[in-house]
């Protein structure tokens, strides 16, 4: 049997890694030790490669949701004998609440069975493939429990029902009247120095994780912008997404899930991409999350060390390795035959400039929760402005990561402007006197060269690199960072281009010939709108994006415009990200809107206010630009 599609799963989290369920309540990805860990369930990129399945053992209907504000997941299934529900949850340490989730959890997924009407006869099956199904364990009937050990891993599956035990899997077949709760929980440990799995009891685990999550919701509520549960969801997904011990962010849990069915861009984002750095503080920011600001720069300044002339590391693990060397997992056959499936990214060799923009961006951002500021990310902020001033006119394999050959794309130059902007701005708290200007001086270079050799008078556009005829939704980030304003004559002239050529369905590609609309590049969109004054449509098409998500509020990287069909790494945090960047924005588009309108009032002579045309201008529809 094979797993369902990429949008079919749900998502599990204990703040070290991440499960993926999908609507049959088959686990069908778990890499128990951390997020990047070889696995044991991989069924999603090959039907050999593991899983575990408790389902009704015959033809039902299944609906399901996220218990309120958590991250546990209850499906229901409806058969013609009555109905069920299975609850899923990764155990969170007992107690641990608020900031403490996820920085001991012992590594137990737990399963709630419940009769809820009728007799339902169900199925159990349990099939175990370790290191990316490369090889299957013994079972072994251990204390109650059924063991599987093999190399580095160990699993012991625990329940109320009697397993059989075959070659490397183990099945159950029983029935589940109304009133009646079964208990299953499947603990991991490493082989030789973890000790022995953890003994949880399931209903325990799920409520505890409940009120760990809940309690973590309960701290960040201060949101009250637009879009309000979309944006809660969202934060939740990040957190979700975030390795406790280090508070590295990674981009998805997954690996290899293809941007195109069939193609080959089927890369490992299980890391954490300093690109993401900026957007993901400036999200946590939005959505009431700020207290993130000092750990994040703890962790990225021990990450990357001293950088010198050296070119900025772009990626790291969730542990702050830097050697993420690729390599091939040809005994997979890849999610919907799309080879090859791979571990590790072999982008961590590349030289991407706009990094260099991101951190100091953040930096800014985050300023006064960074005050004092410490010796080490002084330092790191001092260099990467130092490298942004010296590379800036070199080629990179830019924001997309291109493989084939480094050229001048126009968003890495707009983030070298940025790095240097924000170093100017914190002046003497970086450099000296002398530090500033020059930063200064580099920074005025920066910007004219992106005006004159970024701009394309034929297209009437900026396009994705200098002197190019093609066209790259990443210029839209000209003015998100403040490099142009949204109103500039070039730059509306861009936005307007690039959503006529790359847009579709609502879904912005990255570039003509991208298979799949991206989905943060359609979130830029919804903030370049709002920035220029397009209010009620950028709020159109924020809810046309937001349709677009999974029945649980879960996004992949990728939109097919077409059919609908998530693609890409799943969750991928960009995405979420851009949601909450985007709901922000439009957030304050509405109180510039209201400003304006309020200061037109107290402006316009007496007998003007509260005429037709004053409230005309009040509800948008005949403002301009704030």
């Amino acid at each position: 049997m094979e797993a369902g599609r990429i949008s079919d799963h749900g998502f599990l989290a204990d703040g070290r890694t991440a499960v993926l369920v999908d609507r049959a309540a088959s686990v069908n990805w778990w890499c128990p030790a951390r997020f990047d860990a070889p696995s044991v369930f991989c069924r999603l990129l090959d039907s050999g490669g593991g899983h575990w399945e408790i389902r009704p053992d015959e033809d039902f209907t299944s609906e399901r949701v996220y218990l309120d504000d958590t991250l546990v997941l209850r499906t229901v299934f409806t058969t013609r004998h009555g109905s069920v529900a299975v609850t899923d949850a990764l155990a969170l340490e007992p107690g641990a609440r608020g900031h403490e989730i996820g920085l001991r959890s012992p590594g137990v997924l737990g399963r709630v069975v419940q009769g809820l009407s009728g007799e339902v006869p169900m199925r159990l099956h349990y099939k175990p493939r370790f290191e990316y199904g490369l090889v299957t364990a013994y079972l072994v009937e251990r204390d109650g429990a059924l063991e599987a050990t093999a190399g580095a891993d160990r699993l012991r599956l625990r329940g109320d029902v009697p397993m059989v035990c075959g070659e490397g899997e183990a099945t159950a077949t029983f029935t589940v009247p109304a009133e009646t709760t079964l208990r299953f929980t499947l603990a991991y440990s490493p082989t030789y120095d973890g000790g022995a799995p953890a003994e949880l009891d399931a209903e325990e685990l799920v409520a505890n994780a409940v009120e760990g999550w809940r309690s973590w919701a309960g701290l960040h509520d201060d949101y009250r912008g637009r879009y309000r549960d979309q944006v809660r969801r969202s934060a939740m997904v990040v957190q979700a997404m975030t390795y406790q011990p280090s508070g590295a962010v990674i981009a998805a849990p997954t690996t290899s899930l293809p941007e195109e069915l069939g193609g080959q861009r089927n890369y490992d984002y299980r890391f954490v991409w300093v690109r993401d750095f900026s957007l993901t503080l400036q999200a946590l920011w939005r959505a009431a999350c700020p207290h993130e600001a000092d750990r994040q720069f703890a962790w990225a300044s021990r990450a990357m060390g001293r950088i010198g002339n050296e070119p900025a590391p772009i990626m790291y693990a969730v542990d702050g390795q830097h050697d993420l060397t690729e390599r091939r997992l040809d005994h997979l056959r890849g999610y919907a035959e799309s080879r090859p499936v791979y571990v590790g990214n072999d982008a961590w060799r590349q030289r991407q400039t706009d990094v260099l923009g991101e951190v100091l961006d953040a930096a800014w951002l985050m300023r006064h929760y960074l005050d004092p500021m410490s010796p080490e990310v002084r330092n790191l902020l001092r260099e990467l402005a130092d490298q942004a001033a010296m590379v800036w006119r070199r080629p990179d394999a830019g924001m997309w990561e291109a493989r084939d050959a480094e050229r001048h794309y126009v968003s890495s130059k707009v983030q070298c402007w940025t790095a240097l902007d924000r170093a100017v701005r914190h002046g003497t708290r970086l450099g000296d006197s002398a530090d500033v200007a020059r930063w200064a001086a580099a920074r005025d270079e920066v910007r004219d060269a992106v005006l004159t050799r970024g701009w394309n008078e034929r297209l009437g556009a900026y396009t994705g690199a200098f002197d190019s005829e093609n066209l790259d939704a990443s210029v839209l980030i000209m003015p998100l960072v403040g490099f142009l304003p949204a109103d500039d004559p070039r730059m509306r002239s861009t936005m307007r281009v690039v959503e006529q050529k790359l847009s579709h369905n609502g879904l912005l590609r990255r570039w003509d010939g991208d298979p799949a609309g991206f989905v943060i590049c359609s979130f830029w969109l919804v903030g370049c709108l709002a920035l220029v004054g397009e209010v009620d449509r950028a709020g159109e098409l924020f809810e046309q994006l937001a349709a677009r998500t999974n029945d649980l509020g879960l996004y992949a990287e990728q939109i097919d415009p077409t059919t609908g069909e998530q693609l890409g790494n799943f969750p991928q945090a960009f995405s979420h990200i851009g949601l909450i960047n985007a709901a922000g924005q439009l957030t304050e588009a509405d109180e510039r809107r209201r400003g304006t309108a309020q200061q037109a009032q107290e402006l316009a002579p007496a007998g003007a206010k509260g005429t037709k045309g004053a409230r005309s201008s009040a509800d948008g529809s005949t403002a301009g630009p704030p």
